[in-house]
């Protein structure tokens, strides 16, 4: 059986032989107890390789690795270790093999029990992918003898000339010999830069790439015919493990596998099992004795710990090792959370002082005077009785923490602070770029998906007879309509349906409500609003997680059968369709509170009932702003708690205990091959996948929806986002490190279509805080009252002039209360909220004219608002310019020297050609000049005299 194969590109002058096939040491003779003996006796070889980071002669780097499974002979034991390269005997007599699945392996097969068609056709498309693989220039290393049994790994090694010419087609910025000072600050300036650089010393990480820089290298595409600008004197390191990852990944894409029929690039071999995974190598362990440094190990210490949870992030030590795209991730998220920084401690003041004027509010006093002997309506037909507005006292002084002037106030800062956020972030953008030499990067349009590519052909096997070339074709919005219908009646569905349960939520609060109220206990009946509350957001809360997971398959099932060409095109779409079902899913329920709860309940005597049972339920004396605090943070804190935290944490400890647990079981059978080291491949083939920065944008996205579509009813909302938000970054740094295979690096300048999102939430948040000052706090009625109906020009007579009357002998048939003595005295007169005419008017419980001078004024204040805080945001925006002045400076100063580089080559070859021409005219006269005697060896003196170095 084949237990080791070796793949290496050969020099040109060995053309015929492109693939080396060591056989197993059992083929060449050796037993197990021999192979043993040697294997103790010689040098290991997996240290010279570092456990897998190097092919086996421990000097070509490994840059990619695929994986596949195959399935082993039962007839065939399994070698304990791999062939050595001290093995010169062994090595030497099975060297000069043919290409695999050619020559002896044919009479091998003969032997081996049969492997069904589909394995044939698997390892067929392998072994002709890997050949284009080193016809492309890469080397391979092939290893089936590893601890995991059943996998076989593929090591991809990219030569210097591979690198370069890639290097070169993907127009790579590389560093030149060329460095330049950075603009530094004078004056006043500099001396406030030193001291803050002295003050946040210490929460500076400890890394290279982290320490302020006063000179950067000329960054210049890379070229071939350019290589004298750049600074090659260490090429193994010129090229990082990043960049050398990226380029491979690159050929693996345009790659092509032609013997199913049509083109496959890995994408497809992935998506139809013949590799079971692709992925870099990480750098290396990150814990452990003897450790060697390295990136990995570094990010760990100084990033993906909790222990430095106070520190700034290496962020560009994460671009250098993850790549750019995951770089802006966390540069993004950083920036984020020190903008929070600020709208928390505003927070916090505004709560202090609805706090400090709790007992000062005038409305809540009122509420709170039992001398005031107010007497409410029942909150439902027969079971509930008359009840005393003195009993919601707590609500309404806890109304008074977030429905206060100070509210007002800081829905305006946090819309301004969103604007700002935006502005910032441009700025830092800008940094990122111009440190990352991502400045004039424009991403070319993508490979074609391997799904878009069968589609393609699938058309084209039906138009046979017509076209039969694949490339000419491809999908039209005719082959994409039954997906887009597909679409659209899925999304209108999935909404409907959180509609529905937020409906059901509805019918739970109404009909609980009612049952509690039947309870005898006066303490059961005064908890009625409050248990019935959280209880429903409870609900709401496991609701919305479980529909978030469930979302967020649909949306990536939608998106997979419209076919989209590009991976860009797929992640635009995904993302859209998952932010609009979570969105939709999230604040469902906390629009419900806002804006339609108590709005049409109708009145006493004539109420508005739910499939003729069910009255709807009306908002507490205080107003539903204190239930729309309640509603929203705890579905904040609950979705961060359990869906981004328990769940990251959670989850994937779970599949690691159950993949250790199955390895667990495996070395139990092998105690042998248990107490070897793992090579870093099979290492890191064991942890997770990387699925992409999406979740993790879209848990952030949503979190900012709460910071700022609500913030009017909840002020602490930014204070629990950035305490989440700590703990989040050191989360996802090291899941990053420790706990998924190292992504593919992706070039990228911005964050993409989320940059978009987050302005469209910056702007509806205007909007809705608006809306919530107006409708659902009392703001707005407590002015009109204050400037228009007070006698004395305070807030004394607010509730009474709230409440309207009613007359109980106007109940209709059977929605009188049981026990109309519940109080102890006979009621005529109840009191409930709103605004209509008493029941001695004309028009009885018509609506009055001070219901239309308080919608008036709420209308006013929303279209004046929404305007002045928008001019407000737009000014903000306007005002802070989208570059930095010093990095444009520097931009220009980049361009202005590398003009004068190429200036200076091109004067320093024109210079060389006037001195070769002077050389040429010299020597000619040096020539005519020769003496006759040496006329007999003329033609050889003229050719010296025109022999020159042409060495430039």
């Amino acid at each position: 059986m084949r237990v080791n194969k070796k793949y290496s590109c050969l020099p040109a002058e060995e053309k015929g032989i492109h693939i080396i096939n060591i056989r197993a040491i059992e083929d060449i003779g050796y037993d197990q107890h021999e192979s043993t003996l040697l294997n103790s006796l010689s040098k290991n070889p997996d240290a010279d390789c570092k456990y897998g980071l190097y092919f086996r002669d421990g000097k070509r780097k490994v840059d990619y690795i695929l994986v596949y499974h195959y399935k082993k002979s039962s007839a065939g034991k399994t070698l304990t270790r791999r062939v050595h390269h001290s093995d010169s005997s062994a090595r030497s007599t099975k060297q000069d093999q043919p290409l695999p699945g050619k020559g002896v392996q044919l009479e091998m097969r003969e032997s081996e029990p049969h492997v069904d068609y589909h394995e044939d056709d698997k390892r067929f498309r392998r072994e002709e992918y890997e050949g284009n693989l080193v016809e492309a220039g890469l080397e391979l290393e092939r290893d089936e003898d590893t601890k995991i049994h059943g996998v076989g790994f593929v090591k991809i090694h990219a030569p210097w000339n591979v690198l370069c010419r890639e290097a070169e087609f993907l127009k790579l910025k590389m560093p030149t010999k060329k460095m330049y000072q950075i603009n530094q600050t004078h004056g006043l300036l500099k001396k406030i830069n030193s001291v803050i650089q002295k003050i946040t010393e210490p929460i500076q990480p400890k890394v290279a790439e982290h320490k302020p820089q006063t000179v950067k290298r000329l960054s210049y595409p890379f070229s071939r015919e350019k290589q004298h600008l750049f600074d090659l004197s260490d090429r193994d390191s010129f090229f990082d493990s990043k960049t050398r990852s990226t380029i491979v990944y690159e050929i693996l894409k345009r790659t092509t596998c032609t013997k199913a029929k049509y083109s496959m690039g890995i994408t497809s071999l992935l998506a139809n099992g013949v590799y079971s995974a692709a992925y870099p190598l990480h750098d290396g362990d990150y814990e452990g004795e003897n450790v060697e440094p390295n990136d990995r190990k570094l990010l760990c210490e100084e990033w993906a710990s909790y222990g430095v949870f106070y520190k700034y992030q290496p962020i560009d030590l994460v671009r250098k090792y993850f790549g750019e795209k995951i770089g802006l991730y966390f540069a993004w998220l950083g920036v984020y959370t020190q903008m929070l920084i600020p709208a928390s401690i505003v927070g916090i003041i505004v709560f202090l002082y609805g706090c400090a004027t709790v007992d000062e509010n005038i409305p809540s006093m009122e509420m709170c005077d039992q001398r005031n002997n107010i007497t409410m309506c029942p909150l439902c037909d027969r079971t509930c009785s008359y009840w005393k507005m003195s009993s919601a006292c707590a609500t309404a002084r806890a109304s008074h923490l977030f429905d206060n002037p100070a509210t007002v106030f800081f829905s305006v800062f946090m819309a301004l602070w969103a604007a700002t956020f935006m502005e910032h972030w441009k700025r830092k953008q800008m940094r990122l770029n111009y440190r990352w030499d991502l400045t004039g990067f424009e991403e070319e349009e993508d490979h074609p998906r391997a799904e878009y590519e069968a589609k393609v052909l699938e058309k084209s096997l039906r138009k046979e007879h017509k076209q039969k070339e694949t490339d000419k074709e491809k999908l039209t919005w005719k082959d994409r309509f039954p997906a887009y219908l597909t679409n659209f009646v899925g999304i209108i569905f999935m909404v409907g349906l959180t509609f529905a349960i937020v409906f059901g939520v509805i019918i739970y609060r109404i009909s609980t409500a009612a049952a509690l109220a039947i309870s005898s206990t006066p303490s059961g009946r005064s908890s009625v609003r409050v248990t019935v509350t959280a209880t429903a957001v409870i609900i709401n809360l496991v609701v919305i997680i479980i529909l978030d997971e469930v979302y967020g398959c649909i949306a990536r099932w939608l998106t997979q059968i419209e076919v989209p060409k590009t991976d860009k095109n797929f992640e635009e779409r995904l993302i859209f369709k998952a932010f609009l079902l979570k969105f939709v899913n999230a604040y469902t329920p906390i629009f419900y509170v806002a804006f339609f709860k108590g709005r049409f309940v109708g009145r006493p005597g004539d109420y508005v009932y739910i499939f003729h049972s069910f009255r709807m339920e009306e908002c507490a004396p205080g107003g539903c702003l204190m239930e729309l605090c309640i509603q929203l943070s705890i579905i904040m804190l609950g979705k961060q708690l359990i869906q981004n935290n328990l769940f990251e944490i959670g989850i994937p400890k779970m599949k690691k205990f159950i993949r250790y647990m199955k390895l667990k079981r495996r070395r139990s059978l092998d105690h042998e091959e248990h107490m070897k080291k793992k090579q870093r491949y099979e290492v890191d083939y064991n942890l997770e996948p990387f699925a992409g920065l999406t979740p993790e944008y879209m848990e952030m996205i949503i979190q900012f929806g709460f910071v700022t579509l609500f913030v009017a009813s909840f002020p602490l909302a930014p204070l629990f986002a950035l305490l989440n938000n700590i703990i989040e970054i050191r989360l996802d740094a090291k899941k990053f490190v420790t706990e998924l295979r190292r992504p593919v690096a992706v070039r990228a300048k911005d964050i993409g279509i989320w940059y978009n999102i987050l302005r469209g939430i910056g702007k509806l948040a205007v909007i809705i805080n608006a809306f919530v000052i107006s409708f659902t706090s009392d703001f707005i009625p407590r002015l009109v009252y204050l400037y228009m109906y007070s006698e004395n020009g305070t807030m004394h007579g607010f509730v009474n002039h709230t409440l309207s009357s009613f007359n109980v002998s106007d109940f209709q048939a059977g929605t009188a209360p049981n026990d109309p003595m519940d109080l102890g005295y006979e009621v005529q007169i109840c009191r409930y909220k709103d605004y209509r005419e008493p029941p001695w008017s004309e028009n009885k419980y018509d609506i009055s004219k001070d219901f239309w001078a308080v919608l008036a004024a709420r209308l006013a204040f929303v279209i004046v608002f929404q305007n002045l805080v928008m001019f407000m945001s737009d000014f903000v925006d306007w005002i802070i310019p989208d570059i930095p002045k010093d990095i444009s400076q520097q931009i220009h100063k980049e361009k202005v020297l590398m003009v004068e580089v190429f200036m200076r080559e091109e004067q320093g070859k024109l210079q060389m050609l006037e001195t070769w021409k002077d050389n040429d005219k010299k020597k000619g006269e040096n020539c005519n000049n020769h003496s006759p005697r040496l006329s007999r060896s003329r033609s050889g003196s003229l050719s010296s005299c025109h022999s020159y170095p042409l060495d430039v």
